[in-house]
């Protein structure tokens, strides 16, 4: 009997021992680190002063720096904000006053313009590396909430006939360019070779149709860099509904001195397969490409998602639009 009572109580000693070292575990993980500044010093001067002070030495450079620093002009920016300042709006507190909604969106305009760091933003802006992480999130899905309804392709055969008219003076029946972009980004956590491309990157497929204007009418984004733009482009949105016969397209009629029905079609490079709505692509008598890849000729002099360091899976069907 002793010896049972013995080991009862050895067991609920060790019991309570381990229990306690658990709630004191779990006490320790709880405890909020003590902050060593409020704010650092650099970030002092950041008031609403500051910022419009920032916002007209670039407004009013002669040389138009202010284009170049968001990659849009000022009227574009201001209908931007006018859109999302409600969406991203915060109000001031006791201990400090928030971020205007105009900062908040200049910040994500220059990341997204040139990639840089967000602790190159920090000494830019002098805002913290946290809250720009925070601010870049909510304005892009601000941006993608009012902007998603912008690139739509047309519901009617006129809708397509207002395309060909912009490229009827050098490709008469074309109804848009058709072309893929590859965006570097870094190679995603155990993704192995998923996204890695001809080129030896990393990265993600951007497909797009545009008109004349360089207007996107279609986007397709997010399939992995090993997929070729053909892949892409026989998995897309875009050309299951041309397999359903669901687009409106206008029907096939003669070319100007001809007699023969001619169908309406994509212009697009080699990398997409002939069919009976695209084409390869055209040059004029200039010797100039009519449009395909004529949209992202700016791409390559800065780009944000090289900097991005987790890109999830996603299917060739993921980011239609």
């Amino acid at each position: 009997m002793a010896d049972a009572e013995l080991v009862k109580a050895i067991a609920f000693g060790l019991t309570y021992f381990y229990l306690k070292c658990k709630q004191s575990e779990i006490k320790k993980r709880r405890a909020r680190r003590q902050r060593r500044w409020w704010m650092k010093k650099i970030h002092h001067n950041r008031t609403r002063q500051f910022i419009e002070e920032k916002f007209n030495e670039l407004l009013y450079e002669p040389s138009g720096e202010f284009d170049n620093f968001c990659r849009m002009s000022y009227s574009d920016f201001e209908f931007l904000l006018q859109k999302i300042s409600p969406m991203i709006s915060k109000h001031d507190t006791d201990f400090r006053e928030a971020i205007p909604a105009k900062f908040r969106l200049a910040i994500t305009l220059r990341f997204l313009a040139s990639g840089d760091s967000y602790k190159s933003l920090h000494f830019l802006f002098k805002v913290s590396v946290s809250m720009i992480s925070i601010i870049i999130r909510e304005v892009c899905r601000a941006l993608n909430e009012i902007l998603k309804d912008l690139v739509k392709m047309p519901t009617t055969a006129e809708g397509w006939l207002n395309i060909e008219e912009g490229f009827r003076t050098k490709f008469p029946h074309c109804i848009g360019a058709l072309d893929g972009k590859h965006v570097v980004i870094e190679s995603p956590t155990h993704s192995g070779t998923e996204y890695y491309n001809y080129k030896k990157t990393f990265s993600i497929v951007l497909l797009a149709l545009v008109d004349s204007k360089y207007k996107f009418v279609f986007a397709d984004i997010g399939s992995q860099g090993r997929i070729s733009d053909g892949g892409v482009f026989n998995n897309c949105l875009l050309w299951k509904r041309i397999i359903r016969n669901e687009i409106d397209f206008p029907p096939p009629c003669p070319l100007p001195g001809s007699n023969i029905n001619i169908p309406y079609v994509f212009l697009a490079d080699g990398a997409l397969a002939l069919s009976q709505h695209s084409s390869f692509d055209v040059y004029d008598s200039s010797g100039n490409m009519v449009t395909p890849g004529s949209w992202r000729r700016d791409n390559d002099e800065y780009n944000a998602l090289q900097n991005l360091p987790q890109i999830p899976r996603r299917s060739p069907m993921h980011g239609s639009i």
